[in-house]
């Protein structure tokens, strides 16, 4: 009797080991989605540099923002680092929240409206009627359902405004603004800030008077509850991710136009170690706890 007693106990003791290390397997897996923005792929390849250092797989997965905030809600993604509030993801916060949950601030003081070169001689929204035929009748846009987007509908209906808002991609538009400074010539775009454009050139937002872009924005990641809820060391992780202008600024020139992210961001790993030891440091608390 003995006996059986032992050997049940065992087959028990073996069970939940095996059942453990399962577990801890499955935390293991780290689903990150992510839309082609500039700052949200920059803060995206450096949490995936970061998770791989201490042992995690991480699967990228890249869509417009509607589908990625669907996406984390179903449990289809873990998470998502460009979530921009209290304005420009209003909907999709209010649509999803209730399966969502705000792991953290990755930066303060994001910023988001209308954008000319320094040179453009109006200063306000206000102002691009009376000066419509200088922007040849246009606004360069982003991706169609953007917030962004959103808010530059309404800036239009607000303001009523005699110009057309284009539609187009990140990389598109980008490409219209450089052609456009390089001529010399008036512009506007759907702008954002932090973004590295304001690096490469002389920009400013035109004022808005009637609050259409709302004020000053966060950029928060989210996650699925649930995966929050089981992954706690991944959620630690993710609470305390924050860059500050520079270090998000330096980021997203490190990574324009390369194709070799992840040497790219060890190389400003290198340059910022104060970060990277901190931001591992939490990792390797968490998921030592969670192996004990």
């Amino acid at each position: 009797m003995l006996y059986k007693f032992i050997n049940r106990l065992f087959m028990v003791m073996l069970t939940g080991i095996l059942f453990s290390c399962t577990n801890t397997g499955a935390k293991k897996k780290v689903t990150i989605a992510y839309v082609n923005w500039a700052e949200g792929n920059a803060m995206t390849q450096l949490s995936k540099v970061l998770l791989e250092r201490e042992g995690y797989t991480v699967e990228l997965k890249n869509a417009d923002v509607a589908p990625v905030f669907a996406a984390v809600a179903r449990g289809d993604a873990d998470m998502f680092l460009d979530s921009w509030m209290p304005v420009t993801h209003k909907d999709y916060m209010e649509k999803y929240g209730s399966e969502l949950e705000v792991l953290g601030i990755n930066f303060n003081h994001a910023q988001i409206g209308f954008v000319v070169p320094d040179y453009v001689n109006i200063n306000s929204i206000d102002e691009l009627n009376s000066n419509a035929s200088l922007f040849d009748h246009k606004i360069i846009g982003i991706d169609a359902g953007a917030g962004i987007m959103n808010k530059a509908e309404l800036a239009v209906k607000n303001y009523n405004l005699k110009l057309e808002l284009q539609s187009s991609s990140e990389a598109a538009m980008l490409a219209i603004l450089k052609k456009s400074i390089d001529k010399k010539q008036a512009v506007v775009v759907t702008g954002w800030s932090p973004h590295y454009m304001f690096s490469n050139f002389k920009l400013k937002f035109l004022k808005d008077p009637k609050a259409a872009f709302g004020s000053i924005e966060k950029i928060q990641t989210i996650s699925n509850k649930k995966f929050a809820a089981s992954n706690p060391m991944v959620a630690s992780f993710f609470r305390n991710f924050q860059l500050d202008e520079e270090q998000l600024g330096s980021l997203m020139a490190a990574l324009e136009g390369t194709n070799e992210e992840r040497t790219a961001v060890e190389g400003w790993l290198n340059r910022h170690q104060d970060f990277s030891r901190n931001m591992s440091s939490f990792l390797k608390t968490s998921s030592s706890k969670e192996d004990m």
